[in-house]
């Protein structure tokens, strides 16, 4: 049996399918090659399963050999002298089938090896003709492409220069003109430096002339408040001396000075009590009248009819009244009478209306706050003046802490702030029907600091950026620009703002609408705000809480809680 072995074919076709080559940067068509094995792998399966099928048969031809199927007839009629004839013939027939099948698999793969081999030689020379044509052609289209790339090189090289070419003569182009026109500004600059520096020089030359004539006026002031007050003792002594001289006179009675008098009835008029001014005002009370003494001839009673009033305040007033009525002469006009305040527009409208209570409800702490600002204001200007003294540069390292001079501020506006944030919780219990509460400091502490912030910053932040050698003359611009109607404007938002903070802390738990002013065009985002509803302490559309949005708002909000 070791004579009969089955051969086996040297290729496998999944060896074939499965067969990789080493890849060049250009050489055969992969799917050519690829579809040539394939045909190559099914050749050799279909060589292969013919062999098998040989094997299959030569295999069942020594089976049936080795066991032969005998039945009981014919082993009854074979037994005897052809027994051993039948076994030899079979034995020699069994032989000869399986030399034939061997013969026949050896030839079967012999063929099939030949036969793959010729495919195989055939497939690697198609392959190497394809990437011998491959690399021919990639040469040639790797010199096409250098070349076309030498071009793009040079036509680039030519056009980059051209276009720089361009850009160097544009930017000498606009070198040139913005150098012509920093000439030109810098010519009008130096024109209108040297005129500003004659300007100042003649106001320097004013403020000089203006501050000796200040001086003299203020010396010729006093001579006259001295002459004045001497001319006032003379008079005094000499009308008490005048009174001591005079013989005394019996003073006649109340019959005998009445007796060559006509009378006529009076009605009587009831009495009308006078209120005191207020000290916050900073008026002097009048002087009570004093009743007429009759002269005696004791000099007691004679000096007890000189007022004694040491005040020259009155007398100072009278003499700048006088000079002004004689200025006024002198150039043929007359004194413009004072002007009567204008009575506000009576409100049309219920928005109209209801701004108007809101105003009258927040008039009162605002004036006094603006006051007292502005007090605090000219208090603090003193001071700083007093600190920069004679000095030169910078002031801002000479000046009192920030936190300090914020404080004066901030003291000065916090009453009057807690008023109006008090006059905004009246206003929601009346508008809005809302519970009272009490509103105290800690309420307004981010209001006052607002405040008192802003305005120290601005002022630091002008001394700063002021171009004045003298620190007196920086702090002196610095608060200039503060003094009038900034302060006021300030001033009056941040009251707004705390009259608005009292609304909205008394209408806690209820819902209040933002309502635009009728006098003033809204912004974009009080527009935004316009007729929304919130409860009171959440944002509104434009991110506020309350008013002021922006600097000069003059909106409101307004319980929307009926009364009950």
């Amino acid at each position: 049996m070791d004579d009969r072995r089955i051969l086996t074919t040297r290729l496998n076709p999944n060896d074939v399918v499965r067969t990789s080559f080493s890849t060049v940067r250009k050489g055969f068509d992969p799917q050519e090659v690829r579809a040539h094995l394939e045909m190559l792998a099914r050749e050799i399966a279909q060589l292969d399963a013919r062999l098998h099928d040989t094997q299959d048969q030569l295999s069942d031809a020594l089976r049936r050999a080795a066991n032969p199927v005998i039945d009981e007839s014919t082993l009854v009629g074979a037994l005897g002298a052809q027994s051993a004839a039948i076994l030899r013939s079979a034995h020699d027939e069994a032989g000869r089938v399986t030399a034939e099948a061997q013969e026949r698999a050896a030839q079967i793969i012999s063929e099939t090896q030949q036969r793959a081999a010729a495919h195989l030689m055939e497939a690697q020379e198609r392959v190497t003709r394809m990437m011998t044509e491959a690399e021919r052609a990639a040469e040639a289209t790797d010199a096409e492409a250098r070349q076309a790339a030498d071009r793009l090189v040079e036509t680039a090289k030519v056009n980059g220069q051209t276009l720089v070419e361009r850009g160097r003569e544009q930017g000498r182009a606009i070198v040139e003109q913005a150098n012509d026109a920093r000439r030109t500004i810098l010519s009008d600059l130096a024109v209108k430096r040297k005129a500003l520096h004659i300007q100042i020089d003649q106001l320097r030359a004013a403020r000089d002339s203006l501050a000796e004539s200040m001086t003299s006026l203020r010396d010729h002031v006093e001579r006259t408040l001295d002459t004045l007050v001497a001319s006032d003792d003379q008079a005094r002594q000499a009308a008490i001396d005048a009174l001591r001289l005079r013989p005394p006179v019996k003073d006649p009675t109340e019959e005998e000075l009445l007796a060559g008098t006509p009378l006529r009835p009076v009605a009587e008029t009831p009495l009308v009590p006078v209120e005191e001014p207020a000290r916050a005002t900073g008026s002097t009370p009048p002087a009570p009248t004093a009743a007429p003494v009759p002269a005696t001839s004791t000099s007691e009673e004679s000096e007890s009819f000189v007022d004694e009033d040491p005040s020259g305040t009155d007398v100072v007033n009278e003499i700048f009244a006088r000079l002004r009525k004689a200025t006024l002469e002198e150039r043929g006009a007359s004194e413009t009478p004072p002007k009567r305040p204008s009575l506000p527009a009576r409100p049309e409208t219920p928005v109209g209306e209801l701004f108007a209570r809101r105003d009258q409800a927040l008039n009162e702490s605002l004036a006094v706050l603006v006051r007292k600002v502005k007090r605090a204001l000219q208090d603090d200007q003193n001071i700083t003046l007093d600190l920069v003294r004679d000095l030169a540069g910078d002031p801002l390292s000479h000046l009192d802490d920030e936190l300090t001079q914020r404080a004066r501020y901030a003291s000065a506006a916090l009453d009057a702030l807690v008023d109006a944030a008090a006059a905004g919780v009246q206003f929601a219990v009346d508008e809005g029907g809302v519970p009272s509460r009490e509103i105290t400091a800690a309420d307004l502490e981010e209001c006052v600091t607002d405040l008192a912030v802003t305005v120290v910053v601005a002022l630091r932040k002008r001394m700063a950026a002021d171009g004045h050698e003298q620190a007196s003359e920086r702090v002196n611009s610095a608060y200039r620009e503060w003094r009038g109607a900034r302060i006021e404007r300030l001033a009056t938002d941040t009251g707004r703002r705390a009259f608005h903070l009292g609304v909205v802390l008394a209408s806690r738990g209820h819902l209040v609408r933002f309502v635009n002013a009728p006098t003033d065009p809204p912004c974009d985002a009080c527009a935004l705000d316009a007729a929304t509803q919130r409860e009171a302490g959440q944002s509104f559309p434009s991110g506020a809480v309350y008013p002021p949005v922006h600097a000069g708002c003059a909106c409101a909000v307004i319980p929307v809680t009926q009364k009950s």
